[in-house]
């Protein structure tokens, strides 16, 4: 460890020598990063030594995404010495920042799911847990966002740089997986696939504890082959397992792929997890605690199940009680969609062991119903099995101890709607814990000119006990305090200027509001209604000569998934508006677009800090909870959006009188879906703002006239509107209108801004690690000993 500036620049001149005196950017960022690994593996070696010698419980996060972002000036950051490095690197004639830039950022995650998994790695090193994660090595991740024509363009992802990452493979530790093969009454012509690990280091705050964030790669087996099977076709398919994150599953190719996967992780990773107990398997619930993260590592129940009968010798009633005292669930969305389920028969081939397993819990559970007789209708949705289909979320219910919403009016949705039966048959199972972010990435590093900010004012206490922030109370009607607010806001907006201008945009109104949207594209997420809002704006400053309003930055941000149609056709709604407005030399003075493309950690670093107003507008009662809404209210941005999710729990902290809400509540929303009594084409005939936005936008005047806009029209109009884009468009419009009289007094702004900050500690995710340890887990601190 350096300890000082001096020990660091003599350390990396020595090293840069030894490779021949280059002095490229290049080389010396691959020194660093090599120095820094090595003092990272000497505290990693330490923290495993800890946690044998305690035989200390250990949790394992079991999630398909771990967003994790760029880690060099993280783990800098964590080790505590990011300042000597950066001062360093400077004197030798380097940039920190610009090495920072040549990091890949790793490609596995797609929007909240995965960065919420990154935040609670982050809190359980910091609060020094034993806790890792498991996921896989996605080669090619997501996709790379390009837009061309206005279009989204998927475009691999190439993160992975052998002799440039954090990871350590642990070819030790690989484990052989089972697909497809015949039962009778054992298992053979099995199609194995090798799962090899590697482990990347997640470094609590000031180094003490370093955790492992296992990530598993699909290899070929050395195993011999069944007879039928072309050894070429299998080399294909089993590199596919870790080859992308969510392939397309509108082809049954893509539904087998997303199902090996998640057989794939959770097989591989619970066989390690036994095979490394310290003691007897029959005490696995007291030295493990397993949490899935959303339905799709739910198959990770009845794999378990496996393991403990045919592996270990287990009776089924033995086997259960253990699986049912180990894994606990989250729950992360209320859409039905988004609840995976499998078709039996696939199941049943692609690994018939595990789906005769589901079989049994389903038949074992529905003679419990039948006992208690449950009405036909009750019975029907606690049905694991139900027509041939295996509802994954009722079986993740069953078979775990713990079931999380993730904030209270989700929790609360889940027991008292979607999962009422269940809720029933289980209340001591459900319990609510509300998400939160890492402060230490999303404040301190995304935003060093707000923490020394906050530091001065309050000193550093809060970084260990962020609920501290309440501490900025005091300081919200405080003229200088929100005289150096105002200025740290300017900084990131015109850091975020810099940002978006290397991609060609060099219109941006620096002191402009910056309204900025960005989220995974989903109808509920209502990106729609926001384009349809700014195109009003931009008819009304075209029409009403005296309508000048206080010039507007609209940031959108965020990737529709490949076969999603009608989310891509929104993507190219908001860049031929934007193309238009940005061209426009009347409107421009007053709105402005940015599209960022292919949005990722590393932007949002940079958007969260420099936004003004924070559009939360999903459909009532169809976010789960957000996070997003999180990182930018410790940044200081307000909220503008509907009583949603973590919404209503932000509003519940800094009152109502500091964030703009609108529309409907989440009852009024079921209400209307229960009773089916909403009408879009009422709403449209009754508005004529919105009866000629909607026929201009189905006669493709929007959209450049050629573009097909078809999905669009079928929700809005054959659908019915589902996500009640035109029921809430009034509302929406009116509370734009009141963001612009409140950020024109610019004493109320600082006030807000002031207060959401001071009210984000509680929104940190080592408040709902801390959560989850003490009523789930049950985990104990190991402290680190340096």
């Amino acid at each position: 460890m350096f300890y000082s500036k001096e020990e660091f620049k003599e350390e990396l001149t020595k090293r840069l020598a030894q490779d021949d005196g280059k002095k490229e950017p290049r080389i010396a960022y691959a020194v660093l990063g090599a120095m820094v690994k090595e003092m990272v593996e000497e505290e990693w070696i330490r923290t495993k030594e800890r946690y044998e010698k305690s035989e200390a419980k250990q949790l394992y996060y079991f999630s398909i995404e771990f967003l994790i972002g760029r880690l060099l000036g993280q783990n800098l950051h964590s080790m505590g010495i990011f300042t000597i490095v950066r001062e360093g690197l400077e004197e030798l004639g380097y940039s920190l920042e610009d090495f920072e830039e040549m990091e890949p950022e790793p490609g596995l995650g797609n929007g909240g799911l995965g960065r919420l998994a990154a935040c609670f790695l982050d809190s359980l090193a910091a609060l020094q847990l034993p806790g890792h994660g498991c996921g896989i090595r996605y080669k090619g991740g997501l996709f790379t966002q390009q837009i061309e024509n206005g279009f989204q363009m998927e475009i691999p992802t190439d993160w992975i740089k052998e002799t440039e990452n954090w990871e350590v493979r642990r070819e030790d530790l690989a484990v052989e997986i089972p697909f497809y093969g015949r039962l009778h009454p054992h298992l053979t012509d099995i199609e194995w696939v090798k799962a090899v690990p590697y482990d990347m280091p997640i470094i609590g705050a000031s180094g003490g504890t370093v955790n492992t964030l296992r990530l598993w790669q699909a290899e070929v087996s050395e195993r011999p082959l069944p007879a039928h099977k072309d050894f070429e076709e299998y080399t294909v398919e089993t590199a596919a397992i870790s080859d992308r994150l969510y392939p397309n599953d509108s082809l049954v190719s893509g539904k087998i792929l997303r199902l090996k996967q998640q057989y794939f992780m959770c097989s591989a990773s619970l066989q390690i997890i036994l095979k490394t107990l310290p003691s007897s398997v029959r005490q696995l619930p007291d030295q493990v605690a397993i949490q899935i993260n959303d339905t799709h590592p739910a198959i990770a129940i009845p794999e378990l199940m496996r393991l403990l009968l045919d592996e270990e010798g287990l009776d089924w009633d033995e086997a259960w009680n253990l699986t049912t005292r180990t894994i606990s669930y989250t729950n992360h969305t209320i859409l039905g969609e988004a609840m995976e389920k499998w078709d039996s028969h696939l199941l049943a081939t692609l690994v018939p062991r595990v789906y005769e397993i589901i079989q049994e819990i389903d038949r074992r559970f529905k003679a419990q119903l039948q006992e208690q007789h449950c009405k036909e209708e009750v019975f029907k949705k606690m049905s694991i099995i139900d027509n041939g289909i295996v509802k994954m979320a009722v079986l993740a219910v069953v078979g775990s101890y713990k079931v999380n919403g993730v904030a209270q009016l989700h929790t609360d949705i889940l027991k008292n709607r979607e999962m009422k039966e269940l809720y029933k048959q289980f209340p001591e199972k459900f319990h609510n814990k509300t998400n939160g972010i890492t402060h230490r990435r999303w404040l301190i590093k995304a935003n060093p000119e707000l923490t020394n900010l906050i530091k001065e004012s309050i000193g550093e206490e809060w970084i260990k006990k962020p609920i501290l922030l309440n501490d900025l109370d005091k300081f919200v009607g405080n003229p200088s305090f929100q005289e150096a607010l105002k200025t740290v806001k300017q900084t990131k907006k015109n850091q975020l200027i810099a940002h978006v201008e290397k991609a060609g945009d060099s219109l941006i109104d620096p002191h402009s509001i910056f309204d900025i949207h960005i989220k995974r594209f989903h109808g509920y997420k209502r990106q729609l209604m926001n384009i349809l809002h700014i195109q009003s704006l931009y008819d009304r400053i075209k029409e009403d000569s005296t309508y000048r309003p206080y010039p507007r930055t609209f940031f959108f941000g965020g990737k529709a998934a490949p076969g999603y149609e009608f989310a891509k056709q929104v993507i190219k709604l908001i860049n031929v508006v934007a193309d238009k407005i940005n061209k426009d030399p009347l409107v421009r003075k007053h709105i402005h677009i940015v599209f960022v493309e292919n949005y990722n950690v590393s932007h949002g670093e940079r958007m969260f800090p420099a936004a003004d107003v924070s559009e939360q507008i999903s459909t009532a009662s169809k976010e789960a909870s957000g996070t997003g809404n999180m990182k930018f209210m410790m940044n200081g941005a307000v909220t503008l959006g509907t009583l949603d999710g973590a919404n209503v729990e932000i509003v519940e902290q800094v009152g109502k009188e500091n964030a703009f809400i609108f529309g409907l509540h989440s009852q009024q929303i079921m209400q209307l879906e229960k009773h089916k009594t909403y009408r879009a084409q009422e709403v449209i005939a009754q508005n004529q703002e919105l009866e000629s936005l909607t026929a201009r936008l189905f006669r493709g005047e929007l959209s450049n006239g050629s573009e097909n806009i078809s999905f669009i029209h079928k929700q809005l109009v054959d659908l019915n509107d589902p996500y009640f884009v035109l029921k809430d468009f009034n509302s929406y419009a009116a509370m734009h209108e009141k963001v612009l009289g409140a950020y024109e007094d610019p004493q109320l702004w600082s006030r807000m801004s002031i207060k959401n900050i001071a009210e984000s500690g509680v929104f940190s995710s080592d408040r709902t690690i801390q959560q989850y340890s003490d009523e789930v887990w049950h985990l104990e601190k190991i402290l680190s000993t340096s």
